[in-house]
């Protein structure tokens, strides 16, 4: 049968995999089922910028949330998975200008309009490259509701917003000093702002007195910044400089006279305890200028170059006026000293320049309100859950100390701000359409912050601000939001004050916290390093399953991981496990049809046993998936499958295939393909390629797995006899494993091999499951009662209920023998500490569940007993030494 199923020897990921997403598209199985019977269950994708190829980690991100998905789609929920991409509009223009340069062209030649329609066939292209990617790891998202943070219901969603809150005053147009990028030339919020240690210096330089009585020391890490100097300030509280409140000091280079003024701002016991203030150049000096009504000069193009208010310095770069600030300081005395630092710089975190504190007129959110809102809101049953919880301290920590949010951006690739000024009063006008005599009025030239659109991102896709709109009203709230720390600030936390604002509802349930992928070394991947690894690569040698996988294994929530080829190498080694292990079932179940499986017949005890471990697997990975602890329940299903069925099931069975009983094969078989069907559905969201290749090879009922039901647990299939008798059976089998391994003695060498039993109920089970020691411990001559006598010379082992005696005659040297036993000895020493301290310890006794508790005395019995044995046995080599 395997030869018809054409199922190759060896996993091949890419003859798997190849079609099998169009199938699923063609199929229709991603959509919504549509059943109001059923519960609803939502995710939005959290959209990755459309300008270029998605990372690792977008990989880690998809795959976690196509996991939750699949397994709720296959739990019997109606579920959405809604797909789009952000316009990502700095990282997006800066793009399209680049290849605009490259022709010589910049988006000044082409003019607005024309440059959009460039950026958008742009867009075009890009998009599809990304659709493509999510296809190849195979995520199951309903491409007939994708959408784009620029599409038209959208930017609808963008102006309706930001008119309401103009008009409740949450909206305010400001001059400020903002983060500036000379590159982008355009504003930037403070999270778009990445701190760096830089080599800098503390400038220190002097400042005469105008009235010729001295001079003061200032010390500044921008000196270039002095040449819009309005003020110098010192503490109103510093004895030191009373004398000095209300004089004028002459700034040098520019020959300008400033004042002398006292504030609070100043630290007196930092520095000099004096500071010069440049209200044009720096948030602090800011407020310290409006305070004491002081000029704003700004001495900066928005290129970063110097402007004509800097003098002599006009038209240079900012770090070349810097040098040259420095060196005419010193040619006029000025300059005291040079004292050099590392110190803690901003960049830009889209472009990587210095960002430039400067004074603008910008677009502001005020943000008091609605972060008290959010705040307020975790004390609710409307609260956002975070997974690890750790993170809501660090949501709460940055709303409670948020600042106002600069939302216009110097683009033109974005929403465009619904703000227009009369041409001739300079009147503001901010609403839904143009004013009337539109040709009266001139638009706002800037555009929105892209954080402005996907804060709206999971109500604004669903058809908001139309609220009787069916997905609206079906599936918001959204019931998982998945996303790494590092967006928290930028991303999560304005979903979260925006749909409380305007839908009165948070916007997910819950918050899944993923790490960063980093590298073997534990680097963060970054194009400086050229550690990064891209994941189509990754799939196109190891499969998709595979990355999902080692994804998947590595996801401890809030927890980073290491990406290894090695670990690549360990995923794509289990998947040709479970490959193998399927094409061994298939092998047997010739002409096996769904409808001959039967779990009622007369089962062996492996039978029973790996029914039972199945109900366990069940559970324990339904119940670690509730909790998004995918990595624990790829652990469970690991050893589920390696270990216990084909390591030890699948050998069992061969007992019974490879047998002439008919009604056995019969009752294996179905065990077989009832265990193999049930595993490939629990594997089937992590994997799903290859498992639902092997199922609808398999006996099986429905069209795919996608839609098939997820397991539950049978309790009716479950046998704790079974599994105690089985466990006394492993042990038995591995530590005779071990001993002929110790003396170098092959399975294939018949041996004597006698069992001393404890009880009669043990006996009784190993005589009864005797075919089953014959094949695995092949045994000349097999003993097993009550009554053995140990021999003077063999190798020994105890397992729970029965001592085993090897009389290998000859081959034994007692000393090591005796060596061996005592480390054996050691072992069960410190198991009976430990658990003796488990049990003496009244906390655990006082609040551990009744059956935990019960658990640890068993053991403790059972320690105790292989202790004294193994003891006794020392005893015994050591009187023939």
């Amino acid at each position: 049968m395997a030869d018809e199923l054409k199922m190759a020897t060896k996993y091949q990921p890419k003859e798997v995999e190849a079609g099998r997403y169009e199938k699923w598209l063609e199929k229709d199985l991603f959509k919504p089922s549509g059943d109001k019977t059923k519960q609803p269950y939502s995710i939005v994708i959290p959209p990755p910028n459309v300008t270029g190829k998605l990372h690792l980690g977008h990989a880690w991100d998809t795959a976690l949330q196509d996991i939750i998905i699949r397994q709720k789609r296959m739990q019997g929920y109606d579920t959405l998975w809604l797909p789009g991409m952000d316009h990502a509009g700095i990282a997006t223009q800066a793009k399209v200008e680049e290849k605009l340069a490259e022709k010589g062209i910049s988006r000044y030649d082409l003019g607005r309009e024309k440059f959009i329609e460039t950026v958008w066939d742009w867009k075009e292209e890009y998009a599809e490259v990304i659709r493509q990617q999510w296809a190849k790891v195979g995520i199951s998202v309903d491409y007939s509701r994708e959408r784009f943070t620029l599409d038209d219901g959208l930017s609808e969603a963008v102006k309706k917003v930001f008119v309401t809150m103009y008009e409740k005053k949450l909206i305010y147009r400001g001059e400020y000093i903002i983060n500036w990028d000379p590159k982008a030339k355009t504003a930037l919020s403070d999270i778009e702002v990445i701190h760096k240690d830089v080599e800098g210096a503390f400038y220190h330089m002097s400042y005469p007195l105008s009235d010729g009585s001295g001079v003061v020391e200032i010390a500044t890490t921008r000196p270039e910044t002095m040449l819009g100097d309005t003020a110098i300030a010192v503490h109103p509280e510093d004895e030191r400089y009373q004398q000095l409140i209300g004089k004028t000091v002459l700034l040098p280079l520019m020959n300008r006279e400033i004042p002398i003024v006292a504030d609070e701002y100043v630290e007196m016991d930092f520095g000099t305890g004096i500071v010069k203030i440049t209200p044009a150049h720096d948030p602090n000096d800011f407020e310290v200028g409006n305070r004491h009504d002081l000029p704003r000069i700004n001495v900066m193009h928005e290129d970063g170059t110097m402007n004509e208010l800097a003098g002599k310095y006009a038209e240079m770069d900012r770090f070349a006026a810097r040098k040259a600030v420095v060196k005419d300081l010193e040619a006029e005395g000025h300059l005291i000293k040079i004292e050099k630092m590392v110190h803690s710089v901003g960049h830009s975190e889209r472009t990587g320049v210095v960002v430039e504190p400067r004074l603008s007129t910008q677009w502001f959110v005020k943000m008091e309100s609605l972060a008290k809102e959010a705040i307020d809101n975790q004390e609710t049953d409307n609260k956002v859950s975070f997974v690890p919880d750790r993170f809501e301290n660090t949501y709460m920590r940055w709303m409670e100390n948020v600042h106002d949010w600069v939302i216009s951006r110097q683009l033109w690739w974005g929403h465009r701000i619904p703000a227009w000024y009369h041409k001739t009063t300079g009147e503001l006008y901010v609403g839904m359409e143009a004013p009337e005599n539109s040709e009266d009025w001139v638009q706002d030239p800037d555009v929105l912050d892209t954080w402005f659109s996907s804060a709206l991102w999971p109500f604004s896709t669903m058809g908001w601000p139309d609220e009787e709109a069916e997905d609206f009203k079906r599936y918001f709230p959204t019931d998982t939001l998945v996303t790494g720390y590092d967006i928290i600030f930028f991303w999560v936390s304005r979903m979260i004050f925006q749909s409380l604002e305007f839908t009165g509802k948070r916007p997910f349930k819950n918050v899944l916290i993923h790490g960063l992928i980093r590298d073997e070394e534990g680097r963060k991947m970054s194009k400086s390093l050229g550690n990064g690894i891209d994941p189509m690569d990754v799939i196109d040698q190891y499969g998709a399953d595979a990355l999902r996988w080692f994804l998947s294994n590595g996801s401890s929530p809030g927890q980073d991981v290491r990406f290894s080829y090695d670990k690549m190498d360990a995923a794509w080694n289990f998947i040709n496990k479970i490959w193998n292990a399927s094409r061994f079932a298939l092998m047997n179940m010739e002409n096996f049809t769904v409808e001959q499986i039967d779990l009622t017949g007369e089962k062996t005890v492996a039978d029973r046993w790996i029914l039972t471990k199945l109900n366990e697997t069940i559970q324990k990975v339904t119940d670690t998936s509730e909790r998004f602890e995918f990595g624990e329940a790829g652990r469970i299903l690991y050893h589920f499958i390696w270990d216990d069925f084909c390591d030890w099931y699948i050998e069992m069975s061969k007992e019974v295939l490879f047998g002439e009983n008919e009604t056995a094969k019969q009752t294996t078989r179905s065990i077989l393909a009832h265990v193999l069907d049930q595993t490939l559905r629990l594997l089937h969201p992590i994997m799903p390629f290859v498992t639902e290749e092997i199922w609808e090879n398999i006996p099986h009922e429905g069209e795919s797995l996608v839609v098939a039901d997820y397991p539950v647990v049978r309790p009716e299939l479950s046998d704790e006899a079974a599994t105690k008798g089985m466990d006394i059976l492993m042990e038995l089998i591995r530590s005779v494993r071990n001993i002929r391994s110790e003396v170098n003695t092959p399975l294939s060498k018949p041996i004597e091999l006698m069992i001393k039993t404890n009880d009669e109920i043990a006996e009784q089970f190993l005589k009864e499951n005797v075919s089953y020691i014959e094949r695995f411990c092949n045994p000349e001559v097999l003993t097993i009662s009550s009554n053995v006598e140990a021999p003077e010379t063999a190798m020994s082992a105890v397992i729970t209920g029965a001592e085993i005696y090897l009389p290998l005659a000859g081959l034994i040297n007692l000393e090591e023998e005796i060596a061996r036993l005592e480390k054996e000895l050691a072992k069960w020493d410190k198991e009976v500490k430990r658990v003796k301290g488990k049990l003496s310890n009244a906390k655990f006794v006082d609040n551990a569940p009744e059956a935990v508790v019960a658990a640890e005395k068993t053991k403790e019995a059972e320690y105790l007993e292989k202790h004294a044995i193994v003891s006794e046995r020392i005893g015994v080599l050591k009187a023939q030494l």
